[in-house]
């Protein structure tokens, strides 16, 4: 009989088949939802929600954006894959890599299991990495563009909550305002140095790198240094010399995957209010603000920091007892579903990419299970 393969405990396999992380994720996400529907939810408000044909065709709008925003980032992993991976195989891997954000701790990301899901996807190790990198500064690059457009066109008068009055952020209690400039400004310098270490230098950028953790103070992490140094070579390696319109093709697809991210609150609210194009503007705008708030969360997949986070934010747009409901609704569409998909997929990903053994050893994650 062949001989079973075992999940290493360091293996990135490992973190995904923890139960305990979507226990607790969903936990979190939960406990929170149901504090603030029992203590904030109007029976009266909700009473006085029309349901009608239009909410029905609002929701279904919502719903279609979420398929959107999936569609886009299989589409861009297949651009950045340079087509080497199907339309099928790229369903699973946006899957599992949704479901690894969602069970890890936001301020620490799934970079690393991401790398893993494409690694076992047929492509080496290096173009897994420089595929990860690049969507990251994908992703912070129509962040960075999308900010100072809708702030010009809205204003910032309107887009910072007063009910919030300070927020953690590295250990300091800052106001809503302070927190989200000093998150924007860090995701300024990290593409800045993104774009010198893949684009301009990359030698340069591992030299300085391993020059800066050298110091007593930061020689504990000089092998991460290293090999993050590696992976900016790698990645520049693999992407330089790509014509314009890989370019085109790539941005074109962060673009419309997070365009519909943001879109699917606005018309959930849609559903139930009846909002001007002028407040669309400022429920789009405010989500930007909101996503560097999740991004420095602790919590995995931001679960119950979002909810409370979507609570306060559209606290004065939508009428005073509905907002938990409808924060409620926008998890369910645009959270939950990745770590049910994800618990569904996993198992039948890993017998695929083990060349389709039958005697690997795994288990859905949503089952009890003794040490690997």
């Amino acid at each position: 009989m062949a001989q079973v393969k075992r999940v290493k405990k360091s293996s990135p396999l490992r973190t995904l088949l923890n139960p305990k992380r979507i226990f607790i994720t969903i936990a979190l996400g939960l406990g929170v939802a149901a504090y603030l529907l029992y203590s904030e939810l109007d029976p009266k408000a909700l009473r006085a929600i029309e349901f009608t044909g239009n909410s029905v065709l609002w929701i279904g709008i919502a719903v279609f954006a979420a398929v959107c925003r999936e569609v886009g980032y299989m589409y861009r992993l297949r651009v950045l894959s340079d087509q080497r991976i199907s339309w099928r195989n790229s369903f699973d891997a946006i899957m599992l890599w949704e479901f690894s954000s969602s069970i890890t701790p936001s301020v620490v990301g799934g970079s690393g299991i991401a790398i893993f899901i494409l690694s076992k996807e047929k492509l080496s190790v290096g173009r897994s990495t420089s595929i990860v990198m690049i969507t990251a500064f994908l992703d912070e690059l129509f962040y960075v563009l999308m900010v100072p457009l809708l702030f010009t066109i809205v204003g910032t008068g309107l887009l910072f909550p007063e009910g919030i009055s300070s927020w953690p952020v590295l250990g300091m209690e800052l106001g809503i305002m302070q927190a989200f400039w000093v998150g924007y400004g860090f995701i300024i310098f990290l593409i800045s140095i993104i774009m010198y270490g893949i684009f301009i230098s990359p030698e340069r950028f591992k030299m300085l790198l391993i020059r800066v953790f050298s110091t007593r103070l930061l020689k504990r992490w000089l092998r991460k240094a290293y090999r993050t140094g590696d992976e900016i070579i790698t990645t520049s390696v693999e992407m330089k010399g790509k014509p314009f319109v890989f370019w085109v093709r790539a941005f074109g697809a962060t673009a419309l995957s997070w365009t519909a991210r943001f879109l699917v609150a606005n018309f959930i609210l849609m559903a139930f209010l009846n909002l001007s194009f002028n407040e669309n503007l400022i429920v789009l705008s405010r989500q930007l603000v909101m996503w560097v708030i999740m991004l420095i969360s602790p919590t995995p997949g931001s679960a119950g920091v979002a909810e409370f986070a979507f609570a306060e934010f559209f606290d004065g747009i939508v009428p005073l007892g509905l907002v938990a409901g409808i924060a409620f609704l926008w998890r369910v569409l645009t959270f939950y579903p990745y770590l049910f998909l994800g618990a569904i997929i996993l198992p039948k990903w890993i017998q695929r990419v083990y060349l389709g053994r039958k005697f690997i050893k795994f288990r859905n994650p949503l089952t009890p299970r003794k040490n690997l």
